[in-house]
């Protein structure tokens, strides 16, 4: 289906049931829903293409992801079946081991599996006395993950998380309420004493959220884990960008509207209710649904025109809330020849059947580092040895590969968008890539063709999200449940017809696609 042009929009403005701001992941899933359902949708995007930092791009001949290729949550939340998305060209690759690991302190590298007999195989042989406590731990963790990823597949409500908790025998339920007041550091501590256990697991928990690991409120973090063994790691053929793109064909083919390049000015309101959206040409797009999928700030601050009063003091809660910086940096390589890692039992990697560049490695300061690394963002600093996901994605997937070369991603965590000395000119980027080639042979630096950095400010300026940082929701289920904030945990607002989805809502940011699923089913039910 063809584009349409703002002026055909402006002769048609009123054919609209719903208006979907923002082309990010869940915006899509939730336009692809309600297309599905029968109504007249339009997304607005305001970049080029539709994905946001769940998309991928070509870069220097190469197909490079904007984020992390692993996709843990996706197909756990019956978006692909309910929306055919395989018809669409998603297919996804499962990528086991679920991680490498290893630690700036201890260089060893170790597996970790989807099956959990497999992992402790592995735990048995790294870890010897740990593995009586592996063992507690996904006894007293896999229940829990079970119940969350059913109960964020759903609107939350008190009536939904009992009919789940019904239907486990309650099992999972008192674990997840007493870690939902812990931190994550206090949990792992629980079952585990080895740094080189810990520490992973907390980069790709607590770290990836942009909080230290001490932080009360962070235990599920600790489930990082036992959700690999729930849930399977996967990787689309051809990249991430292809959710968005399958997503996209699903709304098109259901007579729904995809505009790019188009960017809003104003949330239109009358009385009440919502009534549309003016772009910044100056024209007005009518429906009686408008549904935010970008971040609050934005929705309500910038947008937002004319609330009526019963909105003013969710309005002013968001004035006062601050912005927080981004944290998170990537770099993408082609380079000409794959790295060889040191350290590694390369005859323990061939019995169990692994291709170590085929995971995406997590190297890990320790637990204390990972704090200091929090502490050190409000001052424009960085670790000496940050926490790093290191990936080739085209050793999995050759698509994303020119037929000769491979690509590299390299994401370095707690790095500020207000780094001293700014980010144009910074050196930094290059001796992330220095610190990575310590943990391989040698000539991995003379193997780059060619790379690029995106930094908090590129995500700023490129993703249109403030300070390089996207808004997620941090509450978990038990803040969802207790509903203190209902346009973060509900999808809805105090104006009639004004919805919200993406990564501030329930339940969180990565690629879920949950909160565009339950924000549409919340719209329809109304």
């Amino acid at each position: 289906m063809p584009l349409w042009d703002v002026a055909i929009i402006d002769q048609t403005s009123q054919v609209f049931d719903a208006i979907v701001i923002g082309g990010g992941h869940n915006g899509l899933v939730c336009a692809a829903y309600l297309a599905k359902a029968g109504q007249r949708v339009i997304v607005i995007e305001a970049r080029s293409e539709v994905g946001g930092t769940a998309s991928s791009e070509q870069y220097d001949g190469v197909t490079v992801n904007i984020c992390n290729c692993d996709h843990l949550t996706f197909r756990t939340t019956g978006v692909m079946q309910d929306l055919d998305l395989e018809s669409h060209g998603l297919k996804y690759l499962d990528a086991d081991p679920t991680q490498l690991s290893t630690s700036w302190d201890d260089r060893r590298i170790w597996p970790h599996f989807n099956d959990l007999s497999r992992t402790l195989e592995v735990i048995t042989q790294f870890f010897p006395d740990e593995v009586d406590g592996y063992r507690a731990y996904a006894k007293d963790s896999m229940p829990v993950v079970e119940l969350i990823l059913e109960v964020a597949s759903q609107i939350p409500s008190r009536g939904s998380l009992i009919s789940k908790v019904l239907a486990h025998r309650g099992k999972g339920v008192t674990t997840m309420l007493r870690w939902s007041k812990m931190s994550a550091s206090q949990v792992l501590r629980r079952y585990f004493k080895s740094e080189l256990l810990i520490g992973p697991a907390l980069a790709i928990g607590p770290t990836v959220w942009g909080v230290s690991p001490h932080t009360p409120g962070t235990g599920l973090g600790a489930l990082t884990y036992a959700m690999r063994h729930v849930a399977k790691v996967g990787r689309p053929i051809g990249g991430s960008g292809m959710v968005p793109i399958s997503l996209r064909r699903s709304i098109e083919s259901n007579s729904g509207v995809v505009m790019t390049n188009t960017r809003v000015s104003g949330i239109l309101c009358e009385q009440s209710k919502v009534r549309g959206v003016q772009l910044t040409d100056g024209t007005e797009i009518c429906a009686p649904i408008v549904v935010s999928a970008c971040n609050p700030h934005d929705t309500f601050l910038k947008w937002l025109k004319n609330p009526p009063a019963s909105a003013k003091p969710l309005v002013e809660k968001w004035r006062a809330t601050p912005h927080f910086e981004g944290y998170e940096s990537k770099i993408d390589a082609r380079i000409t020849s794959r790295p060889v890692y040191r350290n590694i039992d390369e005859q323990l990697m061939r019995n169990l059947g692994v291709d170590p560049l085929s995971a995406t490695m997590v190297v890990s300061p320790t637990t204390q580092d990972l704090h200091r690394g929090f502490e050190m963002i409000s001052r424009g600093q960085i670790l000496e040895h940050p926490a790093m996901l290191v990936n080739l994605p085209s050793v999995l997937d050759p698509s994303m590969s020119n037929g000769r070369d491979e690509v590299f991603s390299l994401e370095a965590l707690f790095t500020p968008f207000s780094f001293n000395g700014g980010w144009q000119t910074n050196t930094e980027p290059e001796r992330w890539l220095n610190k990575y080639a310590e943990l391989v042979e040698p000539g991995f630096i003379e193997s780059i063709a060619n790379w690029r950095c995106m930094t908090p400010a590129n995500y700023e300026t490129e993703f249109f999200l403030p300070k390089g940082h996207a808004t997620s929701f941090s509450g978990g289920p038990l803040a969802a449940l207790l509903n203190s904030q209902p346009e973060l945990t509900r999808y809805t607002t105090p104006i009639k017809g004004l919805y919200l989805t993406g990564a501030a809502t329930f339940p969180g940011a990565g690629v879920w696609g949950a909160s565009g699923k339950n924000a549409a089913q919340t719209i329809l039910r109304n």
